[in-house]
């Protein structure tokens, strides 16, 4: 099976409605040839409608994708009482409480971007804190000469944007300020280096002078001025502490389920990503118990599912049928299974992008595979769930260090050493062993090193990853021992490698749907960050609360499942498959002329794939995807990649020694 093909079967991306904007502070009207190249470069992804708004030297488009019954009744860009022009981009899920507040000015049924204006008229810039859902907007005001762009807090929507002494432009997509400039870019080197690791920061994109609007935050621009402001975070002094377990269940099942329910909403069928582990199979068991009492907004919830019974390591149809039987529906069933391994040649970077569109996702452009395509066409969907953040936010890992870390903190020395003792029994690890595994995080992370499995790829050239340390091993930072509680800043840590991941997913287009993802809700995340870490992980029980909680509405199979195996087999196959291919790959490549992989080093971890020893197969996968990325780009001529080894021998020509 491709491993590129893998994922566009599992059509990795999120969708939604797009916007774009060009702001000349002199006055002129942006060209009309300009625009109309732009409105193509967005209509793939908003089919639904093309609306714009022209005032002197302002042009904003907005093309739409509906997916719930109040979105069709929406008129974009929306012009407030005051004047401003509005461009809303999202799901606003707290729409009730937000029209009692503002129920002077507001019907009952009023559209979400009707809210959101009226939010903004009432509170400014602080209304951005109160809005509670997945989105991106822009607001232009023409009588203080500003231009606001924002996003939610988990940063699930994507708003780029460029800005020199003349102008500034905005878009949902890279595509239009990319191509569309007029101008090459320096390539981005740290975002080449995140993609090696744990993902790039949030606010990277490939291009040097193109940034990407921050979660959480605002960006105030002005000729001459601009500035980012954070509007919201987790409150660490946000505790929920209960006498019985049962309460914490109880609490759990609340939040899940609204956090479910909020993503139901839609006019047409919702597709689920089915399985069979924990996460998928605890959203689709709890969807169904909202839809069954009639608390839901969409007709139906379809699965959809993907089985290799020639996988010896992922055989998932076993549990996803007992969902299926659960819920007394069978879903839709992809073989993911290559049907000739010897004439697929796997591991392939996809070909270029139609239309010639710039591909900002080493590996993806956007374009899902048959399947996948048929599946949706047949069922009518719009909206897909995916699982993505259950495991990292309800204990899937089964570390203790967290909760050590408390422990140290409050210095709580005798419970410290119970727990070590009963962690170290669990783990068949010396107690002095998970003693340090706790205490290095409080050391600097140049102190003490990094793990090993997060220590940059062998095949990486010196001066690359001395220049890009940071990047290449997930941003690692120290814990703080006074102020939060260690566990309280590891879940922050944690939701920001999932909103790296997030901002760097290309948006599909083959067909378009709109990507939802329950486990990132924020009221369910304030939860989780606000209760005790043991609620979470618990010596021979990971994901404690959620097993507890959902015992009843999940098949208790799921629910007691060993580990869902992470497939690394076919990756291997592929390159023992297609050898000849990988050996001519590592004799040319692009990556090693531009400093950043040494392709002798690559052919050597290549050979020992081949030969089945163990490799660091993510970290080869990535390798491969982005030397037929940065390909593509030198193809392209949007982007200079002179720049990364220029910055090599300048660095090279500027350290000690």
């Amino acid at each position: 099976m491709l491993i590129n093909d893998r994922l566009k079967i599992l059509g990795k991306g999120k969708y939604m409605s797009v916007q774009f904007g060009r702001w000349n502070f002199e006055g002129q009207p942006p060209a009309p040839d300009y625009i109309e190249k732009a409105s193509a470069a967005l209509s793939p992804y908003g089919p639904d409608s093309n609306e714009s708004y022209s005032k002197g030297g302002v042009r904003i488009l907005y093309r739409a994708f509906h997916t719930t019954k109040e979105s069709h009744r929406e008129k974009q860009p929306h012009i407030s009482s005051s004047g401003a022009v509005i461009t809303w981009d999202g799901r606003l899920d707290n729409c009730a409480e937000l029209i009692e507040e503002l129920r002077d000015v507001l019907a009952f049924d009023s559209t979400d971007v009707a809210i959101v204006a009226a939010a903004y008229e009432r509170w400014g810039a602080d209304c951005f804190a109160k809005l509670i859902g997945d989105w991106a907007l822009s607001i232009w005001n023409a009588g203080n000469r500003s231009l606001i762009l924002a996003k939610d807090p988990i940063g699930t929507r994507h708003l780029y944007y460029s800005f020199d002494n003349n102008q500034v432009t905005w878009s949902t997509i890279l595509d239009p300020l990319v191509r569309l400039a007029g101008k090459t870019f320096a390539l981005n080197e740290e975002y080449i280096a995140g993609w090696f690791s744990m993902f790039p920061a949030v606010d990277l994109t490939p291009c040097v002078g193109i940034h990407s609007v921050l979660p959480s935050s605002s960006v105030l621009l002005r000729p001459g001025k601009h500035a980012v402001s954070k509007y919201w975070d987790f409150d660490p002094k946000n505790k929920i502490r209960y006498r019985t377990e049962a309460e914490y269940e109880e609490h759990f099942r609340v939040v899940f389920a609204k956090a479910v329910e909020r993503t139901l909403r839609s006019d047409r069928p919702v597709l689920a990503e089915l399985s069979g582990g924990r996460d998928s199979s605890s959203i689709v068991c709890m969807a169904d118990t909202i839809i069954a009492h009639g608390a839901a907004d969409t007709p139906r919830l379809d699965t959809i599912s993907y089985f290799d019974d020639a996988e010896p390591n992922w055989n998932e149809r076993p549990y996803f049928t007992k969902v299926e039987e659960k819920r007394g529906r069978i879903g839709w069933h992809v073989n993911v299974a290559a049907p000739d391994p010897e004439q697929v040649p796997a591991l392939q970077p996809p070909p270029e992008s139609p239309h010639g569109r710039f591909v900002p996702t080493p590996g993806y452009d956007g374009r899902t595979s048959p399947q996948f395509r048929a599946c949706m066409a047949s069922q009518g969907n719009r909206v897909v769930f995916s699982g993505i953040g259950g495991d990292e936010v309800m204990g899937g890992v089964p570390t203790p260090v967290p909760e050590l870390e408390n422990l140290l903190a409050k210095a709580q020395f005798c419970v410290l050493a119970h727990q070590l003792k009963v962690w170290a029994l669990e783990k068949r690890k010396p107690w002095f062993h998970l003693f340090w595994d706790a205490a290095r995080g409080f050391f600097p992370p140049a102190f003490v090193g990094v793990p090993k499995h997060m220590r940059p790829a062998p095949w990486l050239q010196s001066g690359f990853v001395k220049r890009h340390w940071a990047a290449l091993t997930g941003y690692p930072s120290r814990t703080k021992l006074f102020g939060p509680l260690p566990s309280f800043q590891e879940n922050v840590g944690t939701l920001d490698a999932l909103r790296r991941q997030l901002a760097l997913t290309a948006l599909p287009f083959e067909p378009p749907f709109e990507k939802r993802y329950p486990y990132l809700d924020r009221g369910l995340l304030e939860f989780m960050f606000a209760i005790p870490r043991e609620q979470l992980v618990r010596p021979s029980q990971r994901r404690s609360l959620m097993r507890r909680a959902l015992v009843g509405i999940v098949p208790d199979e799921i629910l007691n499942r060993k580990t869902k195996a992470f497939v690394v087999r076919s990756p291997m196959v592929a390159i023992s498959n297609d050898w000849t291919h990988f050996a001519e790959m590592t004799q040319n490549m692009l990556s090693s002329s531009l400093g950043i992989v040494d392709s002798e080093r690559l052919l050597a971890t290549l050979q020992k794939g081949r030969r089945g020893e163990e490799v660091p197969t993510i970290a080869l996968m990535r390798t491969i995807f982005i030397e037929g990325w940065l390909r593509s780009l030198r193809t392209s001529g949007i982007v200079n990649l002179k720049t990364t080894r220029e910055a090599e021998l300048a660095w090279q020509a500027s350290a000690p020694g």
